[in-house]
């Protein structure tokens, strides 16, 4: 009787131990299961934030836009990011407001002036600001009386711009309290018979 005891006391012994053991490995498809999932959704939610930067930069061009002021807000848009930085008006450098402004239009067959006053007392004409169109360039006088700083209207409210010390080139929006309480004047530096006279040329 003593081997028929000690074997099934050992098979009582071992069941608990292989019941556990099954258990763990049915447990474990479903744990490696899981990992190649959060290791799949990893990229797609990395895709998920590209995407919507690449897109967004690239809408940030209104369709509508004219080819001249296309390129300019391009060119803007391209930068963003960018730190800002005194008398900048490179990506490599950095930028200032109206260094931004002399970098976009750099295509432009005028040269407008390096200053964000000169730029408003000098170039374009005068435009109100509900007619203002993508490429416009809006002024404004922060801490001053004086037009001292300057910003691309993109549409929509919108407008890129390099804002101050230890900012980079970014966009606001002109229906901030902050912007609509320092806003001076908006200019049109773009010839509308520019793109018609191409057209005739071609």
């Amino acid at each position: 009787m003593r081997p028929i005891f000690k074997t099934w006391l050992t098979i009582c012994l071992l069941m608990p131990l292989a019941a556990h053991a099954t258990n763990r490995e049915q447990r474990l498809p479903n744990v490696n299961g899981y990992t190649p999932k959060s290791h799949a959704s990893a990229p797609s939610s990395k895709s998920k934030k590209t995407a919507p930067t690449l897109t967004s930069k690239s809408s940030l061009v209104p369709p509508m836009a004219s080819k001249e002021s296309s390129n300019v807000l391009s060119r803007a848009v391209n930068v963003l990011g960018t730190p800002y930085r005194w008398g900048g008006s490179s990506p490599s450098k950095g930028f200032d407001c109206s260094g931004l402004v002399k970098y976009a239009f750099n295509d432009a067959t005028f040269d407008l002036p390096r200053t964000s006053n000169a730029m408003a007392s000098g170039h374009g004409e005068k435009v109100d600001r509900k007619d203002l169109k993508p490429g416009d360039l809006i002024f404004f006088n922060i801490k001053s009386r004086r037009v001292n700083h300057v910003a691309i209207y993109l549409g929509n409210d919108r407008f890129i711009h390099a804002p101050r010390r230890g900012k980079s080139v970014s966009i606001d929006t002109l229906k901030k309290p902050y912007w609509e309480k320092h806003y001076v004047v908006a200019k049109r530096v773009l010839p509308k018979e520019q793109s018609a006279l191409r057209v005739v040329q071609r």
